[in-house]
């Protein structure tokens, strides 16, 4: 059952429209990532289930009840922001406790609850400290604790991590997913990072131009991609200028193939509303004409991994290192092509000048309209 609804929202600043027509559902407990680049209204739609901007138009309910028109001060909502937002002049425990002191809670109730806050982040020993003398990371998750403390319905994350160095940023996030989990409260979490967002969600809208363009798993935003935009913004891919004949045959990369059942033909654009899983068609679909195909790095091998497996020819340029897995750059007829595979402890680096054919299997092609 939905917990968090969403319907038609829009909003407009002026002659600009920055949501449009957004709808979802999101069940109580879940964690929801929204991600796109900068300017596409992930924001703005966190924004508006907090009560920090009323939407153009839309409604919004929270376990049933419509909460558009009620202010933040009055939605049960815990939000973390960015820049941590501390008050400088209070110490680490009367940060996490200021809500609780605002709603008029007892002091012993509210000495308890920090303590448990405090517990639940690991900072337990910190209490009297102000946030100068925190590190980044440890301010961040006083932020969360005090977010938490006056118990909400909803916890809201403006991409939180974005200040944060590389290493703090991987823990921290896997501590918010397993705080999240532990205390079974619904999340969403804003993101320009695909990384974030594969890795700790339960769902991920992908969000383009106001519109959610997908709406999955990550498994399913990663790998049955709905959308061009999808394709192209979350991982790497390697497009091939291509020709799709009348009876199905499709020519890249200077070889030319039967017709493929296992083809996906992808939307040219955002589709009006959320989509889960691909907008998919049969090869009977593809209408004769210029398309574009696409492969991941890591759907190419050195090796074919299966008798149905289809090649392409290319030329090593260059090779790289990088611990568990190894980087080739390859031409085929003329273009850079990415290539990922896993390290293995007696396998031959690629090496430059090497010629070598680039098998995938036809369920990893995906077919993009020109």
């Amino acid at each position: 059952m939905s917990f968090l609804t969403l319907t038609d929202l829009t909003k407009s600043f002026g002659a600009n429209t920055v949501v449009r027509d957004f709808n979802m559902d999101i069940g109580r407990g879940e964690f929801v990532s929204f991600l796109g680049p900068s300017g596409c209204g992930k924001t703005t739609v966190l924004r508006m289930v907090a009560g920090f901007e009323q939407p153009s138009s839309g409604t919004i309910r929270v376990d049933g009840k419509d909460v558009t028109g009620l202010p933040a001060n009055r939605r049960r909502v815990g939000m973390v922001f960015q820049a941590y937002a501390l008050f400088p002049n209070m110490t680490v425990a009367g940060n996490v406790g200021f809500g609780l002191k605002i709603a008029g809670e007892p002091r012993p109730a509210i000495a308890a609850r920090v303590a448990e806050m405090l517990a639940l982040i690991g900072l337990d020993h910190l209490g009297d400290r102000y946030p100068w003398q925190l590190s980044g990371g440890q301010q961040q998750r006083v932020a969360l604790a005090r977010a938490l403390a006056p118990r909400p319905d909803l916890l809201l994350l403006d991409e939180p991590l974005s200040a944060l160095d590389a290493k703090v940023r991987v823990s921290l996030r896997s501590d918010i997913r397993a705080i999240q989990r532990e205390l079974g409260i619904t999340a969403i979490f804003v993101t320009h990072d695909q990384e974030e967002a594969l890795s700790i969600s339960d769902r991920v809208v992908v969000m383009h131009q106001g519109r959610a363009d997908q709406i999955g798993t990550p498994a399913e935003i990663y790998n049955r991609p709905a959308t061009r935009f999808v394709a192209s913004f979350v991982g790497h891919l390697n497009t091939f200028d291509a020709r799709v004949d009348s009876d199905a045959s499709i020519a890249f990369a200077g070889r030319r193939f039967p017709p493929l059942a296992q083809l996906r033909l992808l939307a040219s654009g955002a589709v009006p509303g959320p989509v889960s899983g691909p907008v998919a068609g049969p090869v009977p679909d593809l209408v004769p004409g210029p398309v574009t195909v696409a492969l991941r790095p890591e759907a190419l091998s050195l090796r074919p991994r299966s008798q149905a497996d289809l090649a392409i020819e290319g030329r090593v340029v260059q090779s790289d290192f990088l611990g568990s897995v190894i980087r080739a750059r390859v031409d085929v007829d003329g273009q850079p092509v990415a290539v990922d595979m896993f390290n293995q402890i007696d396998g031959r680096l690629p090496q430059p000048g090497d010629a070598t054919p680039l098998y995938f299997s036809p369920d990893d092609l995906l077919v993009l309209p020109k």
